[in-house]
């Protein structure tokens, strides 16, 4: 099980953070992606479609393939296995429009809180005389499934398997939502496996046969 964690979506430091913890993992059965305390940003676009990349073909030299240091798969880096996100409270903004894409999009399930509840875009192009920002919501956002505010705005995005963190447990240093969404994983690798399709098994021989009419004769 592989893990990522993106404390916001701001920028090259958060997308240097995907890439450090996606990219040495994309092979792995399944993985985890922690947006807990991720205060937003503007990439939630570039994860989603770097996750939906799909195998669709696969290469084996005559002595390797992905699992003895090959080539792997087309398209590259993609990600074949199962996906947990970790969302609680204080996963706002973005963080929050990257959970509820992915649950939109199918691609995983959402596990831990629901989040903080703010969809609607502002910007910081209103600067005033004094060098303060006099901001208001702008831009919002819809689908033909939640309309107006994805279930986002004023209303978080909910778990799929709600679990929240003990205070106490986590002073002692125990991450309960993290033990759930790897138990929620390997429940699910179990059920449904992650496993490379089959070879087809030694090529056709293509060679013409001598003495057998192919209908290719000029």
């Amino acid at each position: 099980i592989g893990y990522a964690h993106l404390r916001d979506m701001s920028g090259a430091s958060s997308m240097d953070s995907f890439v450090r913890g996606f990219y040495p993992d994309y092979n792995k059965d399944a993985l985890i992606i922690d947006v807990r305390n991720n205060n937003g940003g503007n990439i939630d676009s570039w994860l989603l479609d770097v996750l939906q990349r799909t195998a669709w073909m696969y290469w084996e030299g005559r002595s390797s393939n992905i699992t003895t240091g090959g080539l792997g798969w087309d398209m590259q880096y993609a990600f074949r296995g199962h996906l947990v996100v970790l969302i609680n409270e204080h996963t706002s903004s973005d963080g929050e429009g990257f959970a509820r894409g992915v649950s939109e999009l199918g691609l995983g399930k959402l596990v831990g809180k629901r989040t903080w509840g703010g969809g609607i875009w502002l910007s910081s192009d209103n600067r005033l005389v004094d060098g303060g920002i006099a901001s208001a919501p702008e831009v919002g956002t819809y689908n033909d499934n939640f309309g107006w505010g994805l279930g986002v705005e004023q209303m978080g995005v909910k778990p799929d398997v709600e679990v929240d963190n003990n205070p106490k447990s986590a002073f002692d240093g125990e991450d309960t939502q993290l033990e759930r969404a790897i138990s929620v994983l390997k429940e699910w690798l179990e059920e449904e496996p992650v496993a490379l399709p089959k070879d087809p098994g030694h090529r056709k021989d293509m060679n013409k046969k001598e003495g057998v009419d192919d209908g290719c004769s000029a």
